[in-house]
């Protein structure tokens, strides 16, 4: 079925979305720009709409304090590009696992009226690709009642749940804005090595990968190029696996399921990823309803779940989405690969952490900061890694747990933690 493609200019296309309604947003890479650029220019005639999305990267233009009456964000993951939003009050948080963020869309506890999505143009057939970013934008575009594209040569055309077929679309617009980029390589530094190859040890020869977004998960693909057979199935990926694709180090000969292709929900980074991935079979770019299913994660045999944490307390306790009570992310998908990794035959469940942030205060605490949130309960926890070696608390009662974590603590902050377990457990 082909399709009669044509193009609308982006006030012919947001005609659509009326006051009190609830829109989605694309995020990631594909955060769609372009189209909120002039959605906030719509801002006098339209009050009170709530916009929905996760990670979302660049200017979104809706989110400014001038324009709050027209546009509130409720956001299902705080990213850099709403943050300040969130802490002055005039957005929301909706704390929520990434793997059930479609049921709030199919079941109607957060009904869509549009989604605006950010897709390739449309192949010889009449299908778009959500590209690289499929994640929770496939189930809000089965669930909307009013689809919106922004059609882009430059996006990427991926494998897997992303394909929609043009004639869904109520309305398209024709833009060439870059795609958003991240590098998260350039961060690294000898710490951040450091913990990539104590990581890399705890790896076997065919696992499977998880990698959360930053530094430290990038240093340790690094570290993995004498690996053999490694698989992917992952929330996201970037540029790391490329080296690795390359060498044949990951080519997910031994996964048991989705074999020889590496499974991912979305994908962030550089250009050279989105052109890797760019109509390539051995990627499956897949709902996060089903990546993200811990049920599905556990089918792979030695999962192997690479996580990272704003702070921990001496007990296990990890904290990834905020510090005290200022909101700083988002559950995310961390709960749900650490406990499919822990459920996996012969997997691992790993938080990765500089022991100290770049102010030099201590990540290992004897309580978290009031306020805090726990992503990752402390029943849930098997390994803790910093640049001073690794710590495995599964198992271990209180005070074991406190002596891990603190021989893996910053050597100047271990005797204030050693004085706080003295008080809180007596006999330390």
């Amino acid at each position: 079925m082909k399709a009669n493609v044509q193009y609308v200019n982006p006030s012919e296309a947001l005609a659509v979305i009326q006051s009190n309604q609830r829109v989605f947003i694309q995020g990631s890479a594909h955060t769609p720009t372009f189209l909120l650029k002039h959605l906030a220019q719509e801002a006098q005639r339209l009050k009170n709409v709530e916009v929905v999305s996760i990670s979302v990267y660049g200017d979104l233009h809706v989110d400014k304090f001038e324009l709050k009456n027209s546009f509130c964000l409720n956001s299902l993951f705080v990213s850099e590009s709403i943050r300040n939003a969130v802490r002055e009050g005039y957005a929301d948080y909706v704390p929520v696992f990434l793997s059930e963020i479609p049921e709030l869309f199919k079941r109607q506890i957060l009904p869509l009226d549009v989604a605006i999505v950010h897709v390739s143009v449309p192949d010889a057939h009449g299908y778009c690709s959500l590209g690289v970013s499929v994640d929770v934008a496939r189930s809000a575009v089965d669930s909307a009642r009013y689809i919106i594209a922004q059609v882009n040569p430059k996006a990427p055309r991926t494998h897997g749940d992303g394909m929609i077929h043009s004639s869904r679309f109520h309305a398209m617009v024709f833009c060439e804005d870059n795609l958003h980029e991240a590098f998260f390589g350039q961060k690294a530094d000898d710490n951040t090595t450091k913990i990539g190859e104590y990581v890399a040890g705890l790896i076997d020869d065919k696992c499977v990968l998880q990698m959360g977004i930053g530094a430290i998960p990038d240093a340790v693909l690094k570290c993995l190029h004498n690996h053999k057979d490694l698989g992917v199935h992952t929330e996201m990926c970037s540029d790391g696996i490329i080296d690795l694709f390359e060498k044949d180090v990951i080519n997910n000969k031994y996964k048991q399921i989705h074999p020889n292709k590496s499974v991912s929900s979305f994908a962030l980074g550089s250009r050279k990823l989105y052109d890797y991935v760019n109509d390539n079979p051995a990627f499956a770019f897949l709902d996060v309803d089903y990546v993200n299913n811990p049920s599905v994660i556990s089918r792979n045999h030695r999962m192997i779940a690479i996580n990272s944490a704003l702070e921990i307390d001496i007990t296990g306790q990890v904290c990834s989405d905020s510090i005290g009570t200022y909101q700083y992310s988002g559950v995310g998908g961390q709960m749900d690969f650490m406990r499919g990794a822990a459920l996996s035959e012969g997997g691992k469940p790993i938080i990765a952490i500089p022991s100290r942030t770049n102010k030099g205060v201590s990540r290992i605490v004897s309580a978290l900061k009031p306020g805090a949130g726990v992503v990752t309960t402390r029943a849930h926890m098997h390994y803790v890694v910093t640049e001073y070696g690794i710590a495995y608390l599964f198992g271990k009662n209180l005070r074991q747990r406190a002596k891990a974590l603190i021989n893996i603590a910053h050597p100047d902050d271990r005797e204030l933690l050693e004085k706080d377990c003295v008080e809180r457990f007596k006999i330390f």
